[in-house]
C-alpha cells in the first residue's frame, strides 16, 4: 500500500518544498498538489494559493524519487490540449514520475471571479467526458482530431511525448451514474474523499461499470484521502477528532494512536484502497509535522508494506 503527502498550497513555497523533500527522503511514495486559485468560500476573497502546475514543475526538478500528481485539475480552467502539453513537459522534467489528475470542476467562487463558465452538473460531465477523450489521445497518440460540443482539435500534436507510455490518468470524483462510468472507461487511477464504508460501496459500483465494458477493475489504482490526526497521546487525538468533526463534518477524519490508525488503514485496504493521501494541514507545523510523518512511516506503514520496502 502506498502512502502519500498532500502539501497545502496555502503555505509558502519554501514550506512546501521542505515537507516534500523530507517525505521523499523518509520513504513516502507520492506528493499530490491541489489545483485551485483561491480559498473555497461563498464569495471570491483574499487568501494565498500557489498555482498547482508551477509547484509541480518545481518539485519535478528538485525532488528526485516520489511520484507527483495534481489533485485535481479542472478541465473548466485548463483546456485539455494545453493541459496535455503541460503534463508531457512535466513528465519529461520529472523523468517519468507524473500522474495527471483531472476533474469536472466544482468550486463556484473561482469560476465566478475569473468569468469561467462552470455550467450545470450535466454540462460539466459532458465537457469532462470530451476532455478526458482528448487528453487520452494527446498523451498516447501522435496526432489528435476531435469534434465535440465543447472542444475541437484538428490534427493536433503533443511533442515531445511523455516519458511514460502511457502517462497515468487519475480521475477524481464519486458520482455513481456518470463519473464512475468514465473512471471505468478511461482512468488509470481513481480518487475520492471516502470513509472505508463509503469506499467499499463506491468500489462495488465501479466494479459494475467495469464489468459492463469488459475491463478488469484491478487495472485501476485506487487512492483516497482523509484528515490525519496521529499521536501517541490518546487524549490529544480525541480532542482533535472532535474539533475536526465539528468544523467540517463532511471530511473523513483518520484519527488515533498508531495502533488505532493502523486499524483504520487496514479497513481502507479491505475496502479496496491501494493508496492513502494525507493533507499536511493537520500534521502540525515545523518539527511537529515531520515527527507526525515519521510516526506514520515507522509505526503504521510497515504493516502494509513488504519487509524489504
Amino acid at each position: 500500500m502506498r502512502f502519500s503527502i498532500w502539501p497545502a498550497v496555502t503555505q509558502p513555497w519554501d514550506d512546501i518544498y521542505e515537507i516534500t523533500a523530507y517525505c521523499e527522503q523518509t520513504g513516502w511514495d507520492g506528493v499530490y498538489i491541489a489545483d485551485h486559485f483561491m480559498p473555497n468560500r461563498p464569495e471570491p476573497g483574499d487568501g494565498d494559493m500557489l498555482e498547482c502546475w508551477s509547484v509541480i514543475s518545481a518539485l519535478a526538478a528538485l525532488v528526485p524519487r516520489v511520484r507527483l500528481a495534481s489533485l485535481v485539475t479542472s478541465v473548466t480552467y485548463r483546456h485539455p490540449a494545453v493541459l496535455a502539453n503541460i503534463a508531457a513537459a512535466v513528465d519529461q522534467v520529472s523523468h517519468g514520475r507524473l500522474t495527471l489528475g483531472i476533474g469536472a470542476g466544482w468550486q463556484l467562487n473561482e469560476h465566478a471571479a475569473y468569468g469561467i463558465p462552470l455550467g450545470s452538473l450535466r454540462e460539466r460531465m459532458d465537457r469532462f467526458e470530451e476532455a478526458t477523450q482528448i487528453l487520452t489521445s494527446l498523451l498516447r497518440q501522435r496526432r489528435t482530431t476531435f469534434s465535440g460540443q465543447y472542444f475541437r482539435l484538428t490534427d493536433a500534436p503533443n511533442q515531445p511525448a511523455p516519458v511514460q507510455d502511457p502517462l497515468p490518468l487519475l480521475i477524481g470524483g464519486s458520482g455513481e451514474r456518470r463519473m464512475l462510468r468514465v473512471v471505468a472507461r478511461y482512468a488509470d487511477e481513481w480518487n475520492a474523499w471516502t470513509t472505508p464504508e463509503v469506499l467499499a460501496h463506491k468500489m462495488s459500483v465501479l466494479r459494475e461499470h467495469c464489468e459492463q465494458i469488459g475491463r478488469d477493475p484491478a487495472e485501476i489504482h485506487v487512492s483516497t484521502q482523509g484528515m490525519l490526526y496521529l499521536s501517541t497521546d490518546a487524549g490529544w487525538v480525541r480532542d482533535r477528532k472532535r474539533e475536526a468533526t465539528e468544523a467540517d463534518p463532511g471530511r473523513p477524519v483518520i484519527a488515533g494512536t498508531p495502533a488505532e490508525v493502523t486499524d483504520i488503514v487496514g479497513r481502507y485496504r479491505e475496502a479496496g484502497a491501494d493508496e492513502l493521501i494525507f493533507s499536511d494541514a493537520t500534521l502540525g507545523s515545523g518539527a511537529r509535522k515531520k515527527e507526525t510523518c515519521d510516526l506514520l512511516m515507522t509505526e503504521v506503514a510497515p504493516a502494509f508494506r513488504p519487509a524489504s520496502a
